[in-house]
């Protein structure tokens, strides 16, 4: 290799190196924006993270490509991001919603697609997010689309969502036992659910496989072990 490629293959790396630290900062900087705005709600805090965890699990089952598990992963972050136009007094209300104020609680998906439509980094996502709580039978919103028309990465967000959301105490009542929530997804699957996400979910959830960890973090560690 003469001295002119070595410097371009040297170029090449430092840019690649960039890129993940440029990468794993701007996860860190959407996490902790999350992060501060579910302090609004103390039995949600740490909601995102998790969903944005349990959808890394079914996008590698799903053997998602790299960039498609990075998109995933922060839309995953951000699908409720859309809430912070919600009233505090519908967000936290402990009795079930009426029809009025089920109605304005629908807007978050599309108030969350507007917001992040204004950053252009972040516009890919915006399908993922609007589409979060359309269900695979169509009778889900914004848009009631239906199976293959909803963005797979919308339906496997719906399926974390759900879950995290059974499984964790809330104001109302106390989180479900996992085996339980399980068996409620599996009962919702290919009316409410994508069958094929459900499927992979079920079997990495009993198999004890949710990462601990973001994609970028997982990619770190695993060059580490191979230095």
């Amino acid at each position: 290799m003469d001295h002119s490629s070595q410097l371009l293959y040297f170029l090449y790396i430092q840019n690649l190196v960039l890129q993940n630290q440029f990468r794993t900062l701007f996860i860190d900087t959407v996490r902790a924006i999350v992060g501060a705005l579910e302090t609004r709600d103390q039995y949600t805090h740490g909601h995102s993270i998790r969903v944005s965890r349990y959808a890394i699990m079914v996008g590698e089952k799903l053997s998602l490509p790299i960039e498609r598990l990075h998109g995933l992963e922060l839309a995953a972050l951000l699908h409720d991001i859309g809430k912070i136009g919600t009233p505090d007094d519908i967000l936290h209300k402990i009795q079930s919603l009426n029809t009025a104020e089920f109605s304005v609680m629908k807007l978050h998906p599309v108030t969350g697609a507007e917001l992040l439509s204004q950053v252009e980094a972040l516009r890919p996502l915006v399908p993922f997010v609007k589409h979060h709580h359309e269900r695979f039978d169509g009778r889900g919103y914004p848009d009631g689309l239906k199976g293959e028309d909803i963005p797979l990465e919308s339906r496997i967000i719906l399926v974390a969502d759900t879950f995290d959301a059974m499984t964790t105490t809330r104001s109302y009542r106390k989180g479900l036992d996992k085996k339980v929530a399980l068996k409620e997804l599996k009962r919702c699957s290919g009316s409410q659910f994508d069958p094929k996400v459900i499927d992979v979910f079920i079997s990495a959830v009993e198999n004890f496989e949710v990462p601990t960890e973001s994609i970028m973090e997982k990619l770190d560690q695993e060059k580490k072990r191979a230095a």
